[in-house]
């Protein structure tokens, strides 16, 4: 959990009573995510990186802002693009860019790739591919935690962070967990990590009452608060008192957290639904700046040396991820293509899972 020196003084933000070592962390993991991003699209437009890659730059201080807010052991779950929830919950850059090349260092042996970032160590339970899908996961995890707390006895109270796009709004199964987290007392909030779009379609133009999002949660009966996202300090502010809150009573929260992503939905995307005018006018509030010009400027936590000092350092951290994942072994398929799954080859089958006589499987 985040440190903090004494209790805020009455009508004091939270934040002021950070350390400033709690400061220069965030400032370091976000300035972390965004290297991270930058040296995986050149990776990608080397062909270095397959598959699906959906860029997290701009959205960092949501990531650093809400993880920072809850403890290290409450399981979080978030979409696809996940890069920045990875690192910002403690992932090394060598194991996050193992998995993006597809090696078996990777977080989850290469099989994973950029969508699929898994770390049990650290509680995070993966991004998932498929929209919506890991908001049921999310009540589960809070289940689990509440059922581990109050029938078995192990452990405390926790709280579950559920993460999802503004494109997930509008599928069912986020409207199910919802009416079950409200039912059943689940501890899990959901964050609507709000960029505006869904792909190339507006907010607007694919989700109704969108300016009063946290009604929806409203109509189950689940607290539901907006946040500014582009303030990591805003951030902590306003989601630090839900988590108490979720944690104490037990209940489920909703959060509209409203931030912007400075690349397009994926690296495929051409981004002819906005201007160039559009993303330079929210680049004018970086996050990253923002939260630098605080801890330089009235903190004093750091000076224009220390700050080149830091980016230095981690852009040798980040070059030197990008060096391991290179270098590390492909998976074996021999060892590592049926292994944690639940199917396995049946008789008379390739390893790739075809019968060797053109029989259909009847597993596909």
């Amino acid at each position: 959990m985040t440190d903090v020196k004494t209790k805020p003084a009455k009508g004091a933000r939270l934040s002021d009573a950070l350390t400033d070592d709690t400061l220069l962390q965030w400032l370091r993991s976000m300035q972390l995510i965004r290297e991270f991003e930058t040296r995986t699209m050149q990776a990608y437009q080397q062909a270095k990186i397959g598959g699906f890659c959906h860029i997290y730059s701009g959205q960092e201080a949501c990531a650093v802002g809400t993880i920072g807010s809850v403890n290290h052991d409450d399981p979080v779950i978030t979409a696809y693009r996940d890069h920045g929830h990875a690192l910002a919950r403690g992932m090394s850059a060598k194991a996050c860019m193992a998995e993006m090349f597809g090696k078996q260092a990777g977080c989850a042996k290469g099989k994973g790739g950029s969508m699929h970032m898994f770390d049990r160590p650290n509680h995070l339970y993966g991004g998932h591919g498929i929209v919506g899908a890991q908001t049921p996961l999310g009540a589960g995890l809070a289940f689990g935690a509440r059922y581990a707390w109050e029938v078995l006895g192990v452990g405390e109270k926790k709280v579950s962070l559920c993460y999802l796009g503004d494109g997930a709004l509008d599928q069912g199964a986020l409207h199910e967990a919802q009416n079950l987290a409200s039912l059943f007392g689940l501890p899990v909030i959901y964050v609507v990590e709000n960029n505006g779009y869904s792909m190339g379609t507006a907010i607007g133009r694919h989700t109704a009452n969108h300016e009063r999002l946290t009604s929806r949660a409203a109509g189950y009966g689940i607290k539901g608060i907006e946040i500014d996202g582009f303030d990591v300090l805003n951030v902590y502010d306003e989601f630090k008192p839900l988590v108490d809150e979720c944690r104490d009573l037990q209940r489920p929260g909703f959060v509209d957290l409203k931030t912007y992503r400075y690349q397009g939905h994926s690296m495929s995307d051409p981004q002819k639904y906005r201007t160039k005018d559009e993303v330079e006018q929210w680049k004018e509030r970086d996050s990253i700046a923002a939260l630098l010009s605080y801890v330089m400027s009235e903190r004093g936590a750091i000076d224009e040396d220390g700050w080149k000092s830091m980016q230095q350092e981690i852009k040798e951290e980040v070059l030197e991820a990008v060096d391991f994942a290179e270098n590390a072994e492909a998976p074996d398929p021999a060892t590592e293509l049926y292994s944690d799954v639940l199917i396995k080859p049946m008789e008379g089958m390739s390893p790739s899972g075809a019968y060797l006589h053109g029989e259909r499987n009847p597993l596909i």
